[in-house]
């Protein structure tokens, strides 16, 4: 999806996100029809009837009559189609939009009578009910039949073409490469480079900590607590744009380097859950220690550092060459003898080899084994019990 970024005018502003507010009431209320279902009662309403209702509630509201048709109707097509897609398999189940989190809308139309060039820097769009619209021209405009207009938390507003570009051709060199996901270093390669994902520097991290403190003594509702979470937003937006960036040049570069891009299968989502709290069997009422605070510093740092991001890109991008190869003791097992055992990791860094004395850095010594398809199924002690078909063929230290 390409996007770009819009420079809307105070009262485009304004209408846009009254435009938001139409698209936003119109998709609750379906997702409420389609929530009072019983099995006593009959069918909720279809996208068919719902675009009566519409009709009828546009000719009796004022309100709703002064936003744009096209916006409030694609809004009902946009929610048949995540119920579908929901209940397909491949979706979540539609959730309740709210103010200032979700605000957005989707036109479906011609693009050619919609976007107009006016340099090779700028261009402008189309708006129904609000007119036109500059946004920079920070890339080729694709060929799409419909885009979709956001507003993020930091009040930036983007303009998205829903246009699916080419996956990026094999080199058809035949190369192999591991990438080893970490929190300390984002990603290493079999090869022996580690790649760091950017975030926010010192200094920006130290404000950071300091305006949420600053939010925390604000009281609720005020214009003070307004303008403390926008500048928070802004910082966190800044991290999101550059983990982003990381992860697309990171992935393209890997799509054209590699014939096959060999990953761990992890499953980010249940990584990064919280821990349940442990009751107290001794004191009603009371909890035992969970470490939780330990690990929502770990989740900070898993998600921090793009793990599910880059391995969709890389899908995407690199389609039907990524291969998600088991992680068990990937990082426990020496990429040279195959031995495997605890004490092999040193500690985060150092990978020394208890049966060949073996060293190397730890990350690249387990992204050899994923490039090698090395993954055991049960913990092995000596190097005895490894098949050697399970070797790799030209295993390096990097």
């Amino acid at each position: 999806m390409s996007r770009f970024r819009m420079y809307p005018t105070p009262a485009e502003q304004a209408a846009l996100l009254e435009q938001c507010r139409h698209a936003r009431y119109v998709w609750n209320l379906a997702l409420e029809q389609r929530s009072m279902w019983t099995r006593d009662k009959g069918p909720t309403p279809r996208f068919a009837e719902q675009c009566r209702q519409l009709t009828e509630a546009r000719a009796e509201f004022e309100w709703l009559r002064a936003g744009s048709q096209t916006v409030q109707q694609q809004a009902l097509r946009d929610f048949d189609q995540a119920v579908k897609n929901f209940y397909s398999g491949t979706h979540r189940r539609p959730t309740w939009r709210k103010a200032g989190v979700h605000e957005g809308f989707s036109i479906v139309g011609g693009q050619a009578s919609r976007i107009v060039k006016l340099n090779r820097k700028w261009a402008r769009v189309l708006v129904p009910k609000v007119g036109w619209v500059r946004f920079r021209l920070s890339r080729a405009i694709p060929a799409a039949k419909s885009y979709r207009i956001t507003r993020d938390r930091a009040g930036r507003w983007h303009l998205a073409f829903a246009a699916i570009p080419p996956p990026i051709p094999a080199p058809g060199t035949g190369e192999v490469v591991g990438v080893d996901r970490g929190v300390t270093v984002s990603a290493a390669l079999s090869t022996g480079e580690l790649l760091a994902c950017p975030g926010l520097s010192d200094r920006e991290q130290a404000r950071l900590k300091c305006l949420q403190r600053r939010l925390a003594r604000c009281r609720r509702g005020s214009q003070r607590r307004r303008r403390v979470k926008a500048a928070i937003a802004k910082l966190v937006a800044r991290a999101g744009d550059r983990r982003k960036d990381w992860v697309e040049k990171t992935s393209t570069d890997l799509a054209r380097r590699f014939d096959v891009v060999r990953v761990e299968d992890l499953r980010v989502a249940q990584m990064t859950r919280r821990t349940k709290a442990k009751p107290d069997p001794g004191r009603p009422g009371g909890y035992l220690p969970n470490r939780a605070r330990a690990k929502a510093g770990l989740n900070r740092g898993i998600l921090a550092n793009g793990w599910g991001l880059l391995v969709q890109r890389l899908e995407h991008k690199a389609a039907g060459r990524v291969e998600r190869i088991n992680p068990a003791y990937t990082s426990q097992t020496c990429s040279v003898c195959g031995h495997c055992a605890p004490e092999n990791r040193k500690n985060q860094a150092v990978f020394r080899c208890a049966a060949c004395g073996h060293q190397a850095n730890a990350d690249v010594n387990a992204a050899v084994n994923i490039a090698a398809g090395r993954a055991v199924s049960a913990r092995r002690e000596t190097p005895a019990r490894v098949s050697p078909k399970r070797e790799p063929q030209h295993a390096t230290s990097a």
